[in-house]
């Protein structure tokens, strides 16, 4: 396994890859999260707790114990296949957080420059139906919502939709379903899966694999090829902090304890093997290697040009 810079990752500045075995994985920038995010997310992550991990520095967290965060989503080809994982926060999108209301990013542009033109990718995988995770599904036309990826499937588990589709949501999550959700079931490019305890195969080398807690429908991809093999969190681990206190709950988390279980038996499988950890929120270097230390666990980055 290995990683790369902008050569590989398309001519965006800091664009990053990784290998897995023939698949490559890109991190497509959307944006650094506020450094207000870090306490109204993770509460608990108090400046005491986050100096108790001091690998943190300076790359996960600053000196003054803030949390760096960010939005971004992970694109891979595998046989063929062009894949999007997590489409991000969204421009002009009306959200009741001020920090990702009515955005204008260049998100659409570096996924251009990283060779995922939004009309050639076949399938998006959305790990959970949150705000900061399906932004991108579309965008606006005229004054409608119109799907950012018109030739491609968008997936999820159907755990998760049920869940929402008998969710009492407020205004503000409505919202997000109204432009966000609905105009590509509508325009019949949404589907969903059933995803066993196990792990379900959606495409050569991509499985995914259950993760509830943060939402009852969360899934965690799996990547393989060549005997080499990552995963992408999705919000089962929101930031490494949560590798060093596995009990670290965010304040979204519809059901904490079941999320803390899944948590920590993840880290516990992924503890000292060769399993590459791409955190859907980490910001750079976003990836690395699970390692235990003391009675939590810590993020072995994995080093420009190697897994």
């Amino acid at each position: 396994m290995s990683t790369t810079s902008q050569s590989a990752a398309g001519t965006h500045p800091g664009a990053s890859s990784w290998s897995v075995g023939d698949h490559t994985v890109l991190r497509v920038d959307e944006i650094a999260l506020p450094a207000e995010t870090s306490p109204w997310l993770l509460p608990g992550a108090t400046t005491d707790l986050v100096a108790e991990a001091p690998w943190l520095r300076p790359d996960f967290a600053d000196d003054q114990g803030f949390l760096h965060l960010a939005s971004h989503s992970f694109a891979l080809e595998a046989d063929g296949m062009r894949v999007l994982i997590d489409t991000g926060i969204g421009n002009g999108k009306q959200r009741a957080n001020p920090a990702w209301h009515d955005m204008n990013t260049d998100y659409e542009t570096r996924l251009r420059e990283a060779g995922f033109a939004p009309e050639s990718v076949d399938l998006v995988v959305l790990t959970h139906l949150h705000t900061d995770h399906v932004g991108w599904n579309t965008r606006a036309e005229g004054g409608d919502w119109v799907p950012t990826f018109p030739n491609a499937r968008y997936l999820t588990a159907r755990t998760e939709w049920d869940y929402w589709s008998g969710a009492e949501m407020d205004d503000a999550r409505k919202q997000m379903f109204r432009d966000s959700v609905h105009p590509v079931r509508d325009a019949g490019l949404f589907d969903l899966v059933d995803v066993e305890d196990g792990g379900t195969p959606i495409a050569p080398g991509i499985r995914l694999l259950p993760t509830p807690g943060h939402t009852p429908g969360q899934v965690a991809v799996e990547l393989s090829s060549g005997g080499e093999r990552a995963l992408i969190t999705g919000d089962s681990i929101h930031h490494p902090v949560q590798m060093s206190h596995p009990g670290l709950c965010s304040c979204v988390d519809i059901d904490p304890d079941l999320a803390v279980r899944t948590r920590s038996r993840l880290l516990d499988a992924l503890a000292g093997t060769s399993t590459l950890l791409l955190g859907t929120h980490f910001p750079p270097p976003t990836a690395g290697h699970v390692r235990r230390e003391g009675e939590g666990y810590r993020l072995a980055p994995a080093a420009p040009g190697r897994g």
